[in-house]
C-alpha cells in the first residue's frame, strides 16, 4: 500500500513514523518533508499551499498510484485539497473545504458556535477599524483579539487594556500585519481557567478522542512573550474518562458535528477543540481541523492502535465500533527553534547530535521540523521551529527529564527553547 503525507513539520514526521509502525508495511511518500522524514520515507517534490500545487500533488499521486493520501497543515485543507482529490476519485484523510472553515475562519467557527449555542466566549465581528475601536473604548478588559483567518498561529493577542486593544486591532485590520487574516477582525471576551487540548478523528457522525495534550504556545518560560505555533507539549492532561472530558464530548464535540451535518456539511479528518475549562464548564477557544503541531507529536508516540487503518475506517465512514489503544506512560515534547523565532531568524546551521540521541536514548524521539539536508549530507535549520524532541517515561517528571536530556546533546547555531516545558501540571481542573 501506498500513501502521501503532506505537508513538511514536527507534526508530518510524527504522522509518518507512525504509519511505518503499521503491521500493513505501507510505502510511506512525503511531500515535500524535511531531513528527519527522508531518512524514514521517500520525499517528493510537491505542496499544496496554493491551487497550482494541490494539482501538481493530485497528479503525482496518480503517477504513483497513491491509496491514501494524509494532509498534515491546515493550508491545502482551507484550499480544497480535499475536493480536488475525492472528485478525481482519489481517497484522502482531511475534512472538505467547506469544513475546514472551522479553521480558516475564526469568524464564521463563532457564527456556527452561536447558532447551534455550543459554549464560547461572547463576540463582535468588524471589518472596518472606526466601529472596532467605538467597541474596544467601552469594553470591559481584558479582551482577546483574533485575525479571522490563517496567521500560523500567531494571530491572536490578549489585550489587558485599551491601548492594547487598539494598537491589536490597528495591526490586523489597518497595518494588516497578518495579511489576507486580518480582513475580518474577531473579538472576545477572555476566558479565565486552564486549556486543553481535546482532539477526535470523525467519519462525520462517529469519532475517536484522542489522548488530551497541553501545550505552551508563548515563546519564553513562564508564558512570556508572543505567540507562537507551539513551543512544547505533554501528554495526557486530562484523562479521557474524566468528567470534564465527558462534558466536553456531549457539550461541544457532538453538537459540533451534528450542527455540521445539519447544514450540509459532513466533518471527515481531525477536529481539533481548543478549550478553556472555566467554571461554567467547557468553552470554546478555537477550532482546528487537522493535527496539532507539537501535540501530534506528544501524542501519537503513545499510540498503540494501527494508525493506517484508523485514517481509512475514518476516510470510508467506518469508525464505529473501533477502540483506541494507549501505552500509558506520559510524553513530553520540547520545541529547539532559530534564535530569533517567532521573529526574523537566520537558519542553514548544521544540526549536531542527532546521531547520539538516536543511538542512546530508546525513549526519545526526536522529530525534525524546520530541517533539511545539504548536499554533504549535514542536517541543516531551515525554519523558526526546527526539532521536537519527545520522550516517553513512567511519569511526566521523567518524560520530561529524559526529553532535556537528549536536548543536551544536541547543538546548532541560535538554538533556544523553553526550560519549563510540561515543569508543572496544566488543565487539571476548571478555572475559578
Amino acid at each position: 500500500m501506498k500513501v502521501l503525507v503532506v505537508g513538511s513539520g514536527g507534526r508530518e514526521h510524527a504522522i509518518v513514523a507512525t504509519l511505518l509502525r503499521s503491521g500493513r508495511r505501507p510505502e510511506v511518500l512525503c511531500a515535500p518533508g524535511n531531513a528527519g522524514i527522508g531518512a524514514e520515507a521517500r520525499l517528493v517534490e510537491g505542496s499544496g499551499d496554493s491551487p497550482e500545487g494541490i494539482e501538481s500533488l493530485l497528479g503525482l499521486a496518480r503517477d504513483e498510484g497513491i491509496d491514501l493520501t494524509v494532509v498534515g497543515p491546515e493550508a491545502p485543507l482551507v484550499l480544497g485539497i480535499a475536493d480536488r482529490f475525492a472528485a478525481a476519485g482519489l481517497r484522502v484523510f482531511g475534512p472538505s473545504r467547506e469544513a475546514a472553515a472551522l479553521e480558516g475562519s475564526k469568524c464564521r467557527a463563532k457564527e456556527l458556535l452561536a447558532r447551534h449555542g455550543i459554549p464560547t466566549a461572547p463576540f463582535r465581528i468588524f471589518d472596518d477599524a472606526r466601529p472596532a475601536m467605538a467597541h474596544l473604548e467601552r469594553a470591559a478588559y481584558p479582551l482577546v483579539l483574533k485575525a479571522d483567518g490563517l496567521a500560523a498561529g500567531k494571530g491572536v493577542i490578549v489585550a489587558r487594556d485599551r491601548a492594547e486593544a487598539a494598537a491589536g486591532a490597528e495591526a490586523i485590520l489597518v497595518e494588516r500585519r497578518f495579511g489576507d487574516a486580518g480582513r475580518r477582525l474577531l473579538v472576545e471576551d477572555f476566558l479565565p481557567g486552564s486549556e486543553v487540548s481535546l482532539l477526535v478523528i470523525t467519519d462525520g457522525e462517529d469519532f475517536l478522542p484522542l489522548e488530551t495534550a497541553q501545550d505552551y504556545k508563548q515563546a519564553f518560560d513562564g508564558d512570556e512573550g508572543p505567540n507562537t505555533g507551539g513551543m512544547g507539549c505533554y501528554s495526557p492532561t486530562i484523562a479521557l474518562e474524566d468528567p470534564v472530558i465527558r462534558d466536553a464530548v456531549e457539550r461541544i464535540v457532538r453538537p459540533t458535528l451534528a450542527g455540521l451535518r445539519e447544514e450540509g456539511v459532513l466533518f471527515r479528518g481531525v477536529l481539533y477543540c481548543g478549550l478553556m475549562l472555566t467554571a461554567k464548564g467547557p468553552q470554546v477557544l478555537e477550532f482546528n481541523v487537522r493535527l496539532g503541531d507539537p501535540e501530534t507529536q506528544a501524542i501519537l508516540v503513545r499510540l498503540k492502535t494501527d494508525l493506517l487503518e484508523v485514517f481509512e475506517r475514518a476516510v470510508e465512514g467506518r469508525l464505529r465500533g473501533v477502540r483506541l489503544e494507549w501505552d500509558r506512560r506520559h510524553s513530553v515534547c520540547v520545541v529547539a527553534t532559530s534564535g530569533g523565532y517567532p521573529g526574523t531568524h537566520a537558519t542553514g546551521f548544521p544540526i549536531t547530535g542527532l546521531e547520539g540521541v538516536r543511538t542512546s536514548a530508546p525513549d526519545v524521539r526526536v522529530f525534525h521540523a524546520g530541517t533539511r539536508r545539504a548536499p554533504s549530507g549535514e542536517v541543516l535549520t531551515s525554519g523558526g521551529r526546527v526539532l521536537g524532541v519527545t520522550a516517553l517515561g513512567a511519569t511526566r517528571a521523567e518524560a520530561r527529564a529524559k526529553a532535556y536530556a537528549a536536548l543536551e546533546g544536541i547543538r546548532f547555531e541560535g538554538m533556544r527553547y523553553r526550560q519549563d516545558i510540561g515543569a508543572e501540571a496544566r488543565g487539571s481542573k476548571p478555572g475559578p
